[in-house]
């Protein structure tokens, strides 16, 4: 597994996929990649040093992700991204964060001294959607209420099951609410959601202009920023 890489295109920086505890959550329909968390702290520790020995600081921007949300990471980990930060002069962090963790960003923020930009995943904004079928356990109700606390949300489309019309409104919301977002287009895999492959036809034609934005990054594999399997 690819657990390093550098972004040269959209937002250029370096990512590391790190190994962290079980997902707080871990009952969302679609997600299986909880199966790279762990419960052995060496194992972590060991992996994550190794990992985080990659970093050079070239663009000065850091993104760390995890199958969870940050706050899951080893707090031994968590002091050594610190220190890779001050060393390395990094002037810019990604974390992303579960909905369930929103009154700790701040918390985080000041435990590592620079600015962070938090993604959640939000997957889509059509409550019922998310919460009735996704299973998400993020019960905001509206794109404002999100933008009060994360920076950056996470998108997927191409669920059987969604419509053309609710991944109109996301769009339209994550360009209308947000500097940033991403936009996951959905791959199958072993849980029982499946991909709608006309819907994924439409949004790729329609939505053809997001790969051209600065702003939005389009997943269009779940690897496509050159980490995980």
């Amino acid at each position: 597994m690819e657990r390093y890489n550098r972004i040269t295109n959209k937002n250029q920086r370096e990512i590391v996929l790190l190994k962290s505890r079980p997902c707080a959550w871990g009952k969302c329909r679609f997600c299986d990649y909880i199966d790279d968390n762990s419960r052995d702290r060496e194992e972590m520790l060991t992996l994550n040093a190794e990992v985080l020995s990659n970093v050079t600081g070239e663009f000065g921007v850091l993104e760390v992700i995890n199958s969870g949300s940050c706050f899951e990471l080893p707090d031994e980990t968590l002091e050594l991204i610190r220190r890779i930060v001050r060393e390395k002069h990094i002037h810019r962090l990604f974390f992303e964060a579960h909905w369930m963790y929103r009154n700790r960003l701040q918390q985080m923020r000041e435990f590592m001294r620079i600015p962070i930009t938090f993604k959640i995943g939000v997957e889509t904004f059509d409550e019922e959607f998310r919460e009735g079928y996704l299973n998400k356990h993020a019960d905001f109700h509206s794109p404002e209420e999100v933008r009060r606390y994360f920076d950056s949300p996470c998108l997927m489309v191409g669920i059987k099951g969604q419509t053309k019309e609710m991944i109109d409104y996301d769009i339209r919301m994550l360009k209308e609410h947000f500097e940033l977002g991403t936009v996951n287009v959905f791959t199958d895999n072993s849980t029982d959601v499946k991909r709608d492959q006309e819907l994924v036809d439409w949004f790729m034609e329609k939505y053809a202009w997001l790969l051209d934005d600065p702003t939005v990054e389009v997943l269009y594999e779940k690897t496509d920023f050159g980490v995980g399997d």
